[in-house]
Order: structure tokens, then C-alpha cells, then sequence
């Protein structure tokens, strides 16, 4: 099967979830004998050197990038008010990655053109227009549901009106193009569902982001103090305002009882205001070269998230490492992981001090926790599975 993927960024270095997310993808489809071709946007905010690619990221058939300037100007986010435009999706609508897209289709035959994330939207009529091949949209989140929980979490007025504007618009453009897919594929069941509640009448599955168990090799702390950590692109406002949450309302508590547990934040675009948080409790890392080093240096993952939609890659590494993930309900939304077995969940400042505590007062149950959650990610997200269940549901689109 011939597949063309489309990235609004490229998916490279595997430091954040939707790379992560789009390349372990690809890579187990070409284990199961697909030809994939990558067509990307090579954008200023996550620009990468595609010659300097290591002689690992061997799997695709082809790649094309296409370089993009999406930065968020203030010239531009004024000028959207008067739009109805989503200001969202309509940094990646580009005429230079529309007529390579077109280049392509018009010289190469694909079986599957596989969308990743709505922000690929925009190109569907061209698609259609160019190639008989099926349009799948592979959502990682409902994209409109996690701006309307940052748009709930921000109390500032101004903001707060800001956002819920461009939200409108967003939810506007994501709910009008549900009938334009000839598929649908979210990673999680409980996302999928949302879209049917919503209109979505097509064909649908619900394909998990999958992981190489074996690439995740559990660690073993030898220090006699557990640490915490937070690892996760702080350029993204989900995490930013979740983790300025926890270091405001949480993590003073937590430390009052516990002086010596110190809490880890490892991540992409760390912003002053976080770094100037330092102290000898709170240890700023920045971006760290390999997010599993950082994991497993702490036996305690922290993800308190308050809003956000899909599922977050960094639970499923952590829990792969055999480490006790403390998240919100949010956070581990689509995971489906039993609190006190393989999870712990938190949503409000007692009750992490209350997990931490429940950890703290018997240290085998981080080890029991920790294990549970490796064999939990082996038996639900094994990445070839998952893989394997989307090119059959791929095959039996294509006969229609």
C-alpha cells in the first residue's frame, strides 16, 4: 500500500509527542509493507536540517519539505479578528506546500493520503482534485475541546475573550470539514466518539499511538530520595499552564512535607518565567538531549495538565520506563490505566500530596506501580498491533 503523509511540522527529532507520534506510525507501517512518502512543512518554529537527518531515519520512501514562516505576529492575530478565518489553521495554509502537494499527485499514484492533525484540512480539495486516492485525517486531538479548556483555565478577561473568539472560529472550521474525510482515525476511542456525538457519519477507527516497549528499558534509581519530574514542550499552553499550576498551588505543599523531594523540568522553550523559579527544589534542565535519560533518572512523573484533548505521548514513555505517572483526569484521558494499579490521578492539590504521600509511606508501591504500568503499555500500546489493526482497516477502505 502507498501512503502519502502530511506533517505541518517535521517529525523530527522524536522530543515531542506528535513527532513521536507520526514517526513510530510510519515506521510500523513500513514493517508491515507499505511505501510511505513524506511531504512536511519545514517551519521557523521547529525548523530542522533535513541533510543532517542521522542514517536511522531511514524508513520512507521519499521526503519533501517545504519551508514555512508560521510565526504568530501580533500584525497577524489583529488583522484575524476581522476574518472568519480560523487564525489557527490558516498559518499552515501555504501556496508553496499546495503546489508541491500538487507536484506530487499529479506524478506519483498513493493509495492512502494520511492527514496528520486538521491543520492538513485546508489541502483536501486539492487532493480531491488531483487523486482518486482516500483522505484519512488522523486526528491526535479533538482541536477545538483543548482550546476551550485553555480558554476555561485563563482568567485574565482580555485573553480569556481573545481566545474564546478564536475558538469559535476553530471549532467552526473543524466541525464543516468532518464530512470532507473519506476516514477518520483518532487516537483514542474516546475522541472518535466525540466526533460522531458531533456529526461524524463516515468510516471511523480508533488507532492508539503505539510504542517500542524495547526501546524503553526501565532504570533503576539508586538515590534514597525520590524525585519528580516534568518533562514536556513548554512552547505549548496546555503544559505551560498546567506546570505553572502545579508549581504555584501543588508543588509548595508537597514540598512543605517533603523538603527533600525535589521536582525535575525538562523541556523545549522553557520561558523565564519558569526558569526563574529555580532553587535548590526546583531544578530547570531545559531541553535534554534524550527524554528517556531524563525519565529515567526519576522514579516520579508529574503530569498535570487542565485542559488538552488526545493522548500525551510523555504518560505512555514514562509508564513504559516503569515509573509511577502522577496525572490529572485530563491528562490521562484516552489511556484507560486504574488508579493505584498502573497510574496514580490527581485534579487539585490535595489529592497529588495524597498520592504522594501514598507513595512516600511505602516505597514498594512505587515499584509495584511501576512495573504494573510497563506491562500496561506492552498488552494496550504495543506499536506493531496497532499498526497491523490500521492497515487492515486501510485495505478494506480502499474496496470500497
Amino acid at each position: 500500500m502507498r501512503i502519502l503523509q502530511l506533517t505541518k511540522k517535521f517529525p523530527f527529532p522524536l522530543k515531542d509527542g506528535e513527532s513521536i507520534a507520526v514517526t513510530n506510525l510510519s515506521k510500523s507501517l513500513v514493517a508491515h509493507g507499505c511505501e510511505m512518502t513524506l511531504l512536511s512543512m519545514n517551519t521557523s518554529k521547529h525548523f530542522v536540517e533535513i541533510d543532517k537527518l542521522p542514517n536511522s531515519y531511514n524508513h520512507y520512501k521519499a521526503i519533501h519539505t517545504v519551508y514555512l514562516d508560521n510565526r504568530v505576529t501580533a500584525l497577524g492575530a489583529v488583522s484575524n479578528l476581522f476574518s472568519s478565518d480560523s487564525y489557527h489553521v490558516s498559518r499552515f495554509d501555504y501556496k508553496e506546500y499546495r503546489q508541491k502537494l500538487i507536484e506530487l499527485l499529479q506524478t506519483e499514484q498513493f493509495d492512502i493520503i494520511q492527514l496528520e492533525t486538521l491543520y492538513l484540512a485546508p489541502y483536501i480539495g486539492t487532493i480531491k482534485a488531483n487523486s482518486s486516492a482516500k483522505v484519512v485525517m488522523r486526528s491526535h486531538n479533538v482541536e477545538f475541546e483543548i482550546w476551550n479548556r485553555v480558554v476555561e483555565s485563563t482568567s485574565f478577561l482580555p485573553k480569556r475573550m481573545y481566545l474564546k473568539h478564536l475558538t469559535a472560529k476553530l471549532r467552526r472550521f473543524e466541525l464543516e470539514r468532518l464530512d470532507h474525510y473519506d476516514a477518520l482515525v483518532s487516537v483514542t476511542q474516546r475522541d472518535l466518539d466525540k466526533y460522531k456525538g458531533l456529526g461524524y457519519n463516515g468510516s471511523g477507527l480508533s488507532s492508539p499511538i503505539g510504542v517500542d516497549v524495547k526501546r524503553y528499558q526501565p532504570q533503576i534509581n539508586d538515590e534514597n530520595q525520590p524525585s519528580l519530574s516534568f518533562i514536556g514542550s513548554l512552547d505549548w499552553i496546555p503544559n505551560l499552564d498546567g506546570l505553572d499550576w502545579f508549581l504555584k498551588e501543588v508543588y509548595p505543599i508537597i514540598v512543605n512535607q517533603y523538603p527533600s523531594l525535589t521536582f525535575n523540568i525538562a523541556g523545549r522553550n522553557t520561558p523565564g518565567s519558569i526558569v526563574d523559579l529555580s532553587s535548590d527544589n526546583i531544578l530547570i534542565h531545559g531541553e535534554v538531549d534524550s527524554a528517556i535519560d531524563f525519565i529515567n533518572e526519576h522514579p516520579i512523573m508529574i503530569v498535570p495538565l487542565l485542559s488538552g484533548s488526545g493522548m500525551r505521548v510523555k504518560i505512555l514513555e514514562g509508564m513504559a520506563l516503569g515509573k509511577v505517572v502522577i496525572s490529572t483526569t485530563i491528562g490521562a484521558e484516552g489511556i484507560d490505566a486504574v488508579h493505584k494499579e498502573s497510574i496514580l490521578i490527581a485534579d487539585s492539590p490535595t489529592e497529588f500530596l495524597a498520592c504522594v504521600k501514598w507513595l512516600m509511606d511505602n516505597p514498594k508501591r512505587m515499584d509495584e506501580v511501576g512495573k504494573a504500568a510497563r506491562v500496561f503499555i506492552s498488552e494496550n500500546f504495543d506499536e506493531g498491533r496497532n499498526a497491523e489493526k490500521l492497515l487492515r482497516f486501510y485495505k478494506s477502505l480502499c474496496k470500497d
